[in-house]
C-alpha cells in the first residue's frame, strides 16, 4: 500500500503543478488535468475568435509567451517569458544585458505565441507580432513590477529575490531588470 501511495505522489504533483491557467492544454498529459478552455486548433471553426485584437488580448493573458526576436541574419530566437498587459501594450520583463535587448536593437519586429514555462509551443497556438521598445527609463522595472507580482505572485517575488542575491554575491552594478513594451503591429 505504501509503495503504491508513493508511485502515485509524483503524477499528484505534477498534477498540482500544472494546473494553473493553460488554456491550450500544455499540461493535458497529465492524469486528472482538465484545460479550462478548449485545446482545439485555433483553426477549428469552433475557435472562439479570429478578431487580431482578441488575439492579442488572449495571448497577453498567458503565463509564458514565446517572444521570438531576430537577429542580424534573419534568423529568428525564441525565449519563454512572462508578460502582462498595460492598456493595449504588453510588457516583458528581462535582465539587462540580456540577449533579447541586444538583439532589439537592429529590429524592433517581435513575435509571440503562448508556450510552457520551457518554450514549448502547441503547433496551433496562435501568433501574433508586434513591435518592441525597450524603456529606455533604468526605474521602468520598479514602476510596473506590481503589475508582474500581481499576475504571478510568489513565483515572481521568488524569482526576483533569487536574481537579487545572484547579483549581491557577484557583485553586479547597475541596473537588474528592463521593460521591453510591445505593441500590435
Amino acid at each position: 500500500m505504501r509503495a503504491a501511495a508513493r508511485a502515485a505522489l509524483p503524477a499528484t504533483i505534477a498534477a498540482v503543478v500544472l494546473s494553473t491557467r493553460q488554456p491550450y492544454g500544455f499540461a493535458a498529459g497529465v492524469p486528472g488535468y482538465a484545460p479550462p478552455v478548449s485545446t482545439e486548433p485555433a483553426s477549428s471553426p469552433s475557435s472562439s475568435s479570429s478578431d487580431p485584437a482578441e488575439t492579442w488580448r488572449r495571448v497577453g493573458d498567458e503565463d509564458f509567451v514565446l517572444l521570438t526576436t531576430f537577429r542580424t541574419t534573419g534568423a529568428p530566437v525564441g525565449t519563454p517569458v512572462w508578460v502582462v498587459h498595460d492598456g493595449d501594450a504588453m510588457l516583458v520583463t528581462t535582465p539587462s544585458g540580456s540577449g533579447k535587448l541586444k538583439r532589439l536593437r537592429h529590429t524592433s519586429r517581435v513575435e509571440l505565441q503562448p508556450c510552457s514555462r520551457r518554450g514549448s509551443v502547441n503547433d496551433w497556438a496562435p501568433t501574433v507580432t508586434g513591435t518592441a521598445t525597450v524603456d529606455a527609463d533604468p526605474d521602468a522595472h520598479a514602476r510596473v513590477e506590481h503589475l508582474f507580482a500581481a499576475k504571478y505572485g510568489v513565483q515572481y517575488r521568488i524569482a526576483m529575490v533569487v536574481e537579487q542575491a545572484i547579483r549581491t554575491v557577484r557583485r553586479s552594478s547597475g541596473t537588474a531588470r528592463r521593460i521591453i513594451r510591445i505593441t500590435p503591429a
